[in-house]
């Protein structure tokens, strides 16, 4: 039973799709600074074993003392392994390698799709005051991003603008049908975002038609635009707000910051 005295909690976002480079980091970074750049205070959690949100917000390996690994597999405390970045009032849970033996090792926890669902919600985190938490999943369908569906109240799907990008949507799909018939049913899905847009390319359009005609209002208003400028940020360990805030790049998800919390505005989490 929730506790009426706790404060409300963040908004918890898993940002997920099986498919690689589609644009799931990029959108965590960057959705992450754009956020707390209209007053929202704002943790990412990367769960992704390659550790590229980490690496994205200038977090130096040997600075990845305590990582998710030991938040879920050794139950570290999270003062432990809440970083702060350059960027004031984003936080980040870091990632390393060690992360990718963690399905292996939870499969015989009889919690282990709840691990991260119960780490984010500890009494611990209230007093950080966080307005959202941003999950970066790795690229698979696996017990890690099923942890993160567990734990989320919604996902969001960065759907890459080119040909097939529709086909793989139906298993995740499908995955967030089970997890919610199975262990979290009110998460929902914040919406399918098109990223790495060209509205010079035939194809771009195309994909956004299909998607909008299958979808409907499920799919973002806000394109992310293939911008040169959003692709270097990363090697400066910068989100591109800070990188280049004129960018169409950083325009864009400050778009996209404004369209989430529209929806949210006097939707309880």
């Amino acid at each position: 039973m929730s506790d009426p005295t706790r404060p409300r909690g963040p908004r918890l976002i898993a940002i997920a799709n099986q498919k690689g480079g589609v644009g799931k980091t990029t959108t965590t970074i960057n959705l992450g600074a754009a956020l707390t750049a209209l007053g929202n205070r704002v943790l990412i959690v990367d769960l992704d074993p390659q550790g590229n949100s980490s690496t994205g917000l200038g977090v130096e390996a040997s600075a990845r003392e305590y990582t998710t690994y030991d938040l879920l597999v050794d139950d570290v405390a999270l003062s432990e392994v809440i970083k702060p970045t350059k960027t004031e009032n984003l936080y980040i849970v870091p990632a390393t390698v060690d992360l990718s033996s963690a399905d292996i090792e939870l499969v015989a926890n009889e919690k282990r799709s709840y691990l991260l669902h119960d780490s984010l919600r500890q009494h611990a985190m209230d007093a950080y005051e966080f307005d959202y938490v941003l999950i970066d999943c790795p690229p698979s369908l696996s017990l890690l991003t099923v942890n993160a569906m567990v734990a989320a109240h919604s996902v969001l799907i960065p759907l890459q603008s080119e040909f097939f990008a529709l086909e793989g949507l139906s298993q995740l799909l499908m995955t967030i049908r089970e997890v919610r018939q199975t262990a979290n049913p009110d998460l929902r899905i914040e919406g399918v975002l098109l990223t790495m847009y060209d509205a010079r390319n035939n194809l771009s359009q195309q994909v956004e038609a299909d998607a909008r005609d299958n979808l409907g209002d499920l799919v973002c208003q806000t394109v992310i635009p293939r911008n040169v400028r959003v692709s270097e940020a990363p090697s400066y360990a910068q989100p591109v707000l800070e990188y280049d805030p004129a960018s169409k790049g950083a325009h864009a998800y400050i778009a996209l910051a404004k369209e989430l919390l529209e929806k949210h505005a006097g939707i309880p989490a």
